[in-house]
């Protein structure tokens, strides 16, 4: 009988093919969690594909979906009008998304349950046993509950400086594309966004105790791996 597993879900950036070839691999079930870290939109060819797809994973697995910059953005530009600075992060490549078949999509074209999702059922984090799941990252010395929305969604990611959390939990975080295709390890931080939208990209799929994972890209391959060691080079010196 399969394990219980924890596993999380890096950056989407609207790349349906990749995210369908990937769940039925993982194939999550009703005992297993599954936080997505953000991000499903913008960039990629089919962020309506996308967020329906992770619509209907609520009801197959207990899912908690994290909120990511370019959710950030597009509930923005619905609330006080498209700014150029979304379009120009791959907003216009969402709208097209929501095209009809005679014409380009338009913000009032994203039905109201895509609304609902992003603003009623996406969380800032999720916090497990041993890991917090954020988007961005986590500053050190700042308890979960008083992180600034700055780091939770926006900073990036900077190994050679990067420090443990306060709380002593694994930090699991996208938002930094790792353009190797592979998952960066520092220990007290993994970062999962493997540039699934670039000619060569990933999008993976980690479980986070056995630190197995699995990816899959936009040509509908498939591999899998095991989570390197932690890169001591890049750990600061305290």
């Amino acid at each position: 009988m399969r394990q219980n597993r924890t596993l999380a879900i890096g950056d989407i950036h609207g790349c349906l093919m990749a995210l369908d070839t990937l769940l039925d691999v993982v194939n999550p079930g009703s005992t297993d969690v599954l936080i997505s870290l953000g991000d499903y939109v913008d960039r990629g060819p089919e962020s309506c594909g996308v967020l329906e797809r992770i619509l209907g994973l609520m009801s197959q697995t207990r899912l908690f979906p994290l909120l990511g910059n370019h959710e950030v953005m597009m509930v923005g530009a619905w609330r006080d009008g498209i700014e150029e600075d979304w379009l120009a992060y791959g907003g216009a490549e969402t709208l097209e998304s929501y095209g009809r078949a005679n014409g380009l999509g338009t913000i009032e074209d994203v039905p109201e349950h895509h609304w609902d999702f992003l603003t009623s059922h996406c969380v800032w984090h999720h916090e497990g046993p041993k890991h917090i799941f954020v988007h961005a990252g986590l500053e050190a010395n700042v308890p979960l509950g008083e992180q600034d929305p700055l780091w939770l969604f926006w900073e990036k990611l900077r190994p050679e400086v990067a420090q443990p959390h306060v709380s002593g939990k694994i930090v699991v975080c996208g938002h930094t594309p790792q353009r190797s295709g592979l998952p960066l390890n520092l220990g007290h931080t993994v970062c999962i966004d493997t540039f699934v939208y670039g000619e060569d990209g990933w999008l993976t799929c980690l479980d986070v105790d056995s630190g197995q994972y699995w990816q899959a890209n936009q040509r509908g391959e498939l591999r899998e791996g095991e989570l390197e060691p932690p890169d001591h080079w890049h750990t600061p010196e305290l």
